[in-house]
């Protein structure tokens, strides 16, 4: 087994009271796929962070490879003042690394490559900081939350990309479909401790659940244990003193056992405050149509949602879902068509923009309005801190601002304001962004044990096959059409994948006009003498350092060289990285003349 690449030992953290991370140890191997798993406010993004090197723990090794890259995609990105796009994605580049890659990537995510880092949408960000940590092709990537404000077609193609890639992965991400295709082990933060296996996220939660019950029955035993040392601690002491202090020592340490025990965190307990039924009809569209100057959002489209129905609606960003969301529910009026709202309808809306919750307000004065220390459940009342409970907020987290909050957080705070109004309609756009793996499960059961409609807009595709009786795609020129069963039966009948866009990036349009009007107004030029030797010595060269890195890789082949001879082990390393940084200078400049000796044989 190669040596790790990066390797983390007894790291300890602690944020207040409780240790957040109590002896961590992970370790991460070439080309080693590997995803991270854990309750919201486990610590993951912080671990994470120790790994990537930005975060200093209260103690523990962090050790990487000589020479090893590291890129972490961060849930929030941080321009740093970059201009354009292209530039930002270039900042993130070595000395040895292809500028090409900046373009090619910024095209590949629909991004030209002249757009303002700080006028980005939430789905533009994620894409820029994508090609950032992309570009380089690093030795390692850390990722976290890597498929948030992505539409579809492009988790898809990040997946195709990253399953293309030699690099170590470690991610962090609530979509379960992209972990299952993914990740090829498994890494388990519960209660500030990692326990791991070499199975990838597929295998995870059947091993979680056995190891769960496992832990209730060892405590369970260690409970009727402590009764019955109890029980002869009243009714059984003998005269023989020394036996009787040492089972009493045994007592106390159960006790302590007892005592120190972290149990599992428990599951939210989401549920729908119903409003009476509706009718059966709840929403009928004839021959509907949205225009916005000379492009059709939606042309021609109908549909009959009845009572009970689960619709998912799925496309590229910007094909127009939420746009025909408002159409269906009458937020919108249509250009052309009708919309009919069924009787009696009730309808609880959750938006993906958390934007509207002000990061100055209190957990408290965002679930009552500001109002008292009472919400409105189902038209009840209902004390602040029992509500905030069943969405797993303590008690001590009532004054909490609400810029300190996690993204699950702030997840789990819009649906508990949602949630708290009547219905018998919901209309979630992105309802799991956020929400670690529990969570989810406990939404499921919450939309499935509802009695109404529910209308969804997601990117997750594990919760649409699990949640909706039909999904809603865009056939493009404003055409939706609507499939019977979930995303997997979408594509199963639609017979290919959701298009997804490619941009044109301006800026390469505009080099290559320059350059050819460079090439016309330039002479014909010739190899130089230094020009013509490079090009005939390089490839030996190239050849040398390759065969140099061959020789010192087979050092580091050896498992045991770490711990037999730690210097020999380091100068190999080192060996290596500056082996490699030669050779990709020397195969830059190679390419570089022989397109310029093409070029002029062109001419």
């Amino acid at each position: 087994m190669a040596p790790p690449l990066i390797q983390l030992k007894d790291i300890q953290l602690t944020f207040g009271g409780t240790p957040l991370l109590a002896g961590v140890e992970l370790s991460v191997s070439p080309a080693e796929r590997v995803c991270l798993i854990g309750r919201n406010g486990s610590g993951k993004s912080t671990l994470l962070k120790i790994a990537a090197g930005i975060v200093e723990p209260d103690s523990g090794s962090r050790f990487v490879q000589p020479g090893a890259t590291i890129r972490y995609l961060p849930q929030e990105p941080d321009f740093g003042g970059s201009a354009t796009t292209l530039s930002y994605v270039e900042a993130g580049l070595g000395p040895g690394d292809d500028r090409y890659q900046a373009r090619y990537l910024l095209e590949q995510l629909a991004l030209r490559g002249d757009e303002e880092p700080l006028q980005l949408s939430g789905g533009e960000a994620r894409r820029a900081a994508l090609a950032h940590v992309l570009a380089p092709s690093p030795d390692i990537l850390l990722l976290d939350e890597p498929t948030n404000h992505l539409d579809l077609p492009t988790i898809e193609w990040l997946e195709s990309e990253l399953d293309s890639r030699r690099a170590a992965l470690v991610i962090i991400s609530h979509d379960r479909r992209f972990l299952s295709n993914l990740s090829r082990s498994t890494a388990w933060l519960d209660r500030g401790q990692i326990r791991q296996i070499d199975r990838g996220f597929g295998a995870f939660e059947a091993w979680r659940d056995e190891v769960l019950a496992e832990e209730e029955r060892e405590q369970h035993k260690l409970d009727r244990k402590i009764v019955n040392e109890e029980h002869w601690l009243r009714y059984g002491v003998s005269g023989r003193r020394k036996r009787n202090v040492k089972r009493l020592g045994n007592l106390h340490a159960l006790r302590q056992q007892r005592r120190d025990y972290r149990g599992a965190a428990g599951n939210a307990n989401l549920a729908a405050a119903e409003a009476e039924k509706s009718g059966k009809l709840v929403i009928e569209a004839k021959t509907v149509g949205k225009f916005f100057g000379d492009r059709r959002i939606v042309d021609n489209f109908s549909i009959r949602i009845q009572r009970g129905d689960r619709i998912g609606i799925v496309g590229p960003n910007g094909a127009g879902k939420t746009t025909l969301v408002n159409l269906l529910t009458g937020a919108d009026a249509p250009d052309s068509g009708t919309v009919r709202l069924g009787a009696n309808i009730e309808m609880a809306t959750l938006d993906q923009h958390r934007e509207s919750l002000d990061p100055k307000s209190t957990l408290t004065e965002a679930l009552t309005g500001g109002r008292g220390d009472h919400v409105t459940v189902g038209g009840r009342p209902k004390h602040v801190v029992s509500y905030m409970k069943n969405f797993l907020f303590a008690e001590e987290q009532m004054r909490t601002p609400l810029e300190v909050l996690s993204g699950g957080e702030r997840g789990r705070l819009m649906l508990a304001r949602a949630l708290a109004k009547p219905s018998n309609l919901l209309v979630l756009d992105e309802p799991t962004n956020d929400l670690d793996l529990e969570t989810l499960d406990v939404l499921e059961e919450m939309l499935g044990d509802y009695e109404g409609t529910v209308i969804l807009i997601s990117h997750d595709r594990d919760f649409l096959d699990r949640v909706v009786t039909s999904v809603i795609a865009p056939e493009g020129n404003g055409t939706w059409i609507e499939y019977a069963g979930g995303y997997t039966d979408m594509l199963a009948q639609r017979g290919s994948d959701l298009k997804r866009e490619v941009a044109k990036p301006a800026a390469a349009a505009a080099d290559k006009e320059i350059k050819t009007a460079a090439a016309s107004a330039v002479p014909k030029r010739r190899l130089n003498f230094n020009e013509k030797h490079a090009l005939e010595t390089l490839p030996k060269a190239i050849a040398k350092l390759q065969a140099a890195i061959a020789k010192q890789q087979k050092h580091l082949d050896d498992p045991d060289l770490y711990a037999k001879d730690r210097k020999k082990f380091d100068e190999a390393s080192a060996a290596i990285a500056t082996a490699q940084q030669e050779l990709a200078a020397a195969e830059d400049r190679w390419l570089e003349l022989e397109v310029l000796r093409e070029e002029i044989e062109q001419f």
